[in-house]
């Protein structure tokens, strides 16, 4: 008798456990393993080809699959595993029918290179007029029955920056409505896709933390002190109310927040990430911000090193380089000189000596690289023979080239 009730309660456990478990779906607020937010190395993106003031939208109404592909083999070449795209609500508006299909073959490019997808919900006109959110709730069930399914989703981040700009406090009260509005709205529609909201701030994100899964915030801040601090203060709360924390955007020459060391203090932190942007985007925010030019080139490669985890030293035992050291800075000057003053010179020949005096400076950091000289060079070289600008070029090179000159042993 004890014997068959033993087998009989271990039966019963086996049939609880056993059919509970294979029952069970994969929870996307499961936020252990690869779905740690922590781990995430993410990017905004925006084609390079996307027309200007329209460019979050216009890209989704002409969808170029092969641009699409192309640029997240980019993505896919720094290990980067999540994107955070927007999608304006005026692309439902000009282009319903089309958008669904737009959308899961975005997904399906991302997921095919283990990148997550991240879509930030474009605001509607019912941010300024309330009685209008009917509408809002239609778009919003327009995207979830789009998309909700598609196992490339991580997140909804369902209003960008309701705190930007701070003011005037009427609009910032409003959108900050709309953000829980939106938030509720999602999370009542698709209950399996985690909520966040693209906070400018961490003040701003601590005032909306109940309505999102995941705490997310942006640092364009100017100073390595500013960025710790903040990146401090935003883990912190994080900790106290137990949920998740990404920073949804970092990165901005004009904002005097570099790439490198954003990077490196979001990673020592542990703290997930999205740089702005993948994509040099010529138009809009190309000339400050985005890693790759549309032919796969970079403009700095200190970010794509940034990104793999490679940082540039700045602490106190730096090994500056040495160009002159087998006396090419001093060979290279005279060769400038006598080919200036020579009646019989080529174009061929200055071309020569202004390539080398650009290599020197380029590969011992020696000028700036806004304009690098190896493409100067390239320049005159597709351009018409133009003697008077190549002098200018080589003098140009040659007097920055001097000071780091070294006096010669003799034989």
């Amino acid at each position: 008798m004890k014997k068959y009730i033993l087998t009989s309660l271990f039966l019963c456990i086996l049939i609880q456990t056993g059919f509970a478990g294979s029952n069970k779906k994969d929870s996307k607020f499961d936020f252990t393993g690869s779905r740690d937010p922590s781990l995430i190395r993410g990017f905004d993106y925006n084609p390079p080809n996307a027309v200007p003031i329209q460019h979050h939208t216009d890209w989704w109404i002409n969808y170029d699959s092969s641009i699409v592909d192309f640029d997240l083999d980019l993505a896919k070449s720094l290990n980067l595993n999540q994107t955070r795209v927007f999608v304006p609500y005026i692309a439902y508006k000009d282009d319903k029918q089309n958008l669904p299909i737009q959308l899961r073959e975005f997904i399906h490019a991302c997921q095919k290179r283990d990148i997550g997808v991240m879509i930030v919900v474009g605001s509607g006109p019912w941010v300024k007029d309330t009685t209008l959110r009917p509408e809002g709730r239609k778009w919003a069930k327009f995207l979830v029955d789009a998309i909700s399914k598609e196992p490339g989703l991580r997140f909804w981040d369902v209003m960008n920056e309701p705190d930007w700009p701070p003011s005037p406090k009427e609009l910032v009260d409003r959108k900050f409505e709309n953000a829980k509005f939106m938030a509720n709205t999602f999370h009542e529609l698709d209950p399996n896709t985690p909520v966040t909201i693209g906070m400018a701030f961490v003040d701003g994100m601590i005032k909306l933390a109940d309505y999102v899964d995941v705490l997310q915030f942006h640092n364009y801040l100017q100073t390595r002190e500013e960025i710790m601090n903040d990146i401090a203060r935003a883990k912190e709360f994080a900790a106290k109310v137990h949920k998740p924390l990404i920073d949804g955007e970092i990165g901005c020459v004009a904002r005097a927040n570099p790439y490198d060391i954003a990077l490196e203090e979001h990673m020592k932190a542990k703290v997930g990430w999205y740089i702005w942007e993948l994509m040099i985007v010529p138009k809009e925010w190309g000339p400050v911000q985005g890693v790759f030019y549309a032919d796969g080139t970079v403009r700095d490669p200190s970010i794509p090193a940034a990104i793999m985890g490679f940082f540039r030293k700045r602490s106190g035992d730096i090994l500056p380089s040495v160009p002159d050291r087998e006396g090419w800075v001093t060979k290279i000057i005279n060769q400038g000189n006598k080919w200036l003053i020579d009646t019989n010179r080529t174009w061929k020949d200055g071309l020569n000596i202004a390539e080398i005096q650009a290599n020197l400076l380029e590969s011992a950091q020696l000028t700036a690289m806004r304009i690098p000289p190896t493409y100067e060079v390239e320049m005159l070289r597709k351009g018409d023979i133009n003697f008077k600008a190549l002098k200018k070029l080589i003098i140009k090179f040659q007097n920055i080239l001097k000071p780091y000159e070294l006096p010669q042993k003799k034989d």
